[in-house]
Formats: C-alpha cells, structure tokens, sequence
C-alpha cells in the first residue's frame, strides 16, 4: 500500500510597497511560485487589480503611521502566521545637494525607507522569532556608498541596511533569517517620476544611453531566490546592478 506525504501548506509572505515596481513584480514571481502573499501599500484600486491578476490577499495601510501598521499585522495574522515579510516599500525624494536639501524631505525619505521598515519588522517579528522565518530588506546601492545629490536617500538606506545588520547579530541563535537586497539602477514607472516630482524629462535623464539597465522582475527573482533557500543558508546581503554599472556614480551609456 502506497502512503502519499500530505502535501505542505504553502509559505506565507507579506511584501509592502506592492502596488508598483520591485514590490508588485514580487507578489507576482511569489504567487507563480505557489506562495500566499499579502499584498501592502497606500493604493486600493491598485492592490485590488494586483489581487485579481494574482490571487494574492491584500491590506491597505500607510507605514508611516504606527496605528495603520498595528491595524495591518492585526489583519494579517488573523488569517493565520507569515513566513517572510519583504521589507520593499520606501523611495527617494529629490537629487539636492547637502546645503539646500530639504529637511522635510529627508525626514519623509527616513520615515518611508527606515522607520516603515522597522515598524513593519517589529510588528511581525515575534511570531516569526517564535516559529522561524524570514526578513527581506530593500535597501539599494545607496546602502553602500554615496553620490553628489543623493545624501538624504543615502542616509536613509544606510539607516535600513543598518536595522538589518544589527537585528541579524541581536537574533543570532534565532531560526530567523536577515536578508539585505541592494538594488542598483533599476528603471520602473514610478521610483525616478516620484524623485524628480514629476518631471518626466529628470525621470528620463537617469537611464538616458545605459543599454540595458535592471527591471523590477530581476530584483524580483533574486528576493524569491533568497527566501528559498534551504532554511540554514542565509543571504546576508545581495548587491546587483546591471552590467553597465560599475558604481553609484560610473555608468557606461551611449
């Protein structure tokens, strides 16, 4: 007589800043792959379309208030535990120098990059402490090095990769894996429009002559490639750019 092994449900991940860019390409590249995905981010028509496309569940919520991210662990972890969170939601305001940049800006990048992620962690890290599972940061290049024009973004990511590297020693022993993503140059609809306010020419500029610079789904593949790695080996930080950059600051274009 042959005994079949019930089949494992499958894992569960919560991905914010879902609605666009590396965040939706993750829900999607997850749903393909069999995961449940709670989908997050400010927009409802937007999450409700991604759900219908995907099959994901989704909760909208802004993490930059402390009540929403209350209000969204209480409505995800009623539908049962989370194996991973993907930390992606933040974003760069302007490309100022030092000595005109904008204090309310910075504060607003800091609120969206580093303190939505920490709010985020600290919200679902104890049942993933208690059952095991992963932490997925989004930083970016900016994480590891800066450029002229950039020291507020840079100074947020740094702050997040800087909450990743020390839950990782602070939880050692732990069956939880911190996971840091470095995107390089990464052309999506919205992350250079909502830098630049709008401006579509700036936008552009950015990737102007650079022959083939990363797509959401590249960042995409390598957040899936982490979290399913066997439950021992941790990736502890993954920087990619395209080939034709070798820097935040030496791009190749034509």
């Amino acid at each position: 007589m042959n005994h079949t092994a019930a089949p494992s449900a499958p894992r569960r991940a919560l991905v914010t800043g879902a609605s666009t860019g590396i965040g939706e390409a993750t829900v999607r590249l997850l749903r393909a792959h069999h995961w449940d995905v709670v989908a997050t981010a400010r927009r409802t028509e937007r999450l409700a379309a991604l759900a219908e496309q995907t099959g994901c569940t989704w909760v909208a919520a802004d993490l930059q208030s402390q009540a929403d991210v209350d209000r969204l662990a209480a409505e995800v972890l009623a539908d049962g535990p989370v194996d991973a969170i993907v930390n992606n939601a933040g974003g760069a305001l302007g490309a100022d120098p030092v000595a005109d940049g904008s204090v309310e800006e910075w504060s607003t990048m800091y609120e969206r990059n580093a303190l939505a992620a920490l709010r985020v962690t600290q919200a679902f890290l104890p049942g993933l402490r208690q059952r095991g599972g992963d932490l997925v940061f989004l930083t970016s290049t900016a994480a590891h090095d800066t450029y002229p024009g950039g020291a507020g973004y840079v100074a947020a990511k740094h702050a997040e990769r800087v909450i990743a590297n020390t839950l990782r020693l602070e939880l050692v022993g732990e069956p939880v894996r911190v996971i840091e993503i470095a995107p390089g140059m990464v052309a999506t609809a919205e992350f250079s429009m909502n830098r630049f306010h709008g401006d579509s020419e700036r936008a552009k500029a950015v990737y102007a002559g650079v022959a083939e610079p990363l797509v959401a789904e590249d960042i995409a593949e390598c957040i899936v490639w982490t979290l399913e790695r066997p439950a021992h080996v941790n990736i502890d930080s993954l920087i990619v750019r395209p080939r034709a950059q070798a820097s935040n600051t030496v791009v190749a274009r034509s």
